[in-house]
């Protein structure tokens, strides 16, 4: 097993468009259904999967672009280090003063380490100066505990 580490800054109201960040449903709409129910899941179908944005379910961003990949670890303390670097790097941007706490940031990183030892997936999102969006994600490949048919983006 081994982990990716993503991430995605950008505007909160773009974070916000749900239907690209969940895939589409496993059956579409009838033929003779609403154009607009019809034309809706062919984008979605189509986008979910090269869209930057962060999935609704962790574990789906292991069907995102290789390039969205900011980092591969074999072991969770080097995947939680990226994370803790990453909180730390953005904190003074945090829109809550509670969340640039250095002790929280800590607990964490630290959480996170833990978690992907087991084999769960870690993801954190934070509101950062309007009208921006943090989402940080670390997710176990090979397989994923959650969704272990999806394969490794490297392979």
């Amino acid at each position: 097993m081994h982990h990716h580490g993503y991430l995605w800054a950008g505007s909160k109201q773009r974070f916000d468009e749900e239907a690209l960040r969940r895939p589409p449903p496993p059956d579409p709409p009838p033929a003779d259904g609403r154009l607009e129910l019809i034309r809706r899941y062919k984008e979605v179908k189509a986008e979910f999967p090269v869209v930057d944005l962060p999935p609704l379910e962790t574990a789906y961003w292991l069907i995102k672009p290789r390039e969205l990949i900011c980092g591969t670890w074999d072991e969770p303390k080097e995947a939680a280090a990226w994370l803790g670097q990453r909180l730390a790097e953005y904190a003074p941007r945090f829109a809550s003063e509670s969340d640039r706490d250095s002790t929280r940031l800590k607990t964490l990183a630290n959480a996170a380490a833990a978690r992907l030892d087991w084999g769960g997936d870690v993801s954190h999102g934070f509101p950062l100066e309007r009208p921006t969006f943090l989402s940080l994600a670390l997710v176990c490949c090979s397989p994923n505990r959650a969704m272990p048919e999806l394969g490794c983006p490297l392979r």
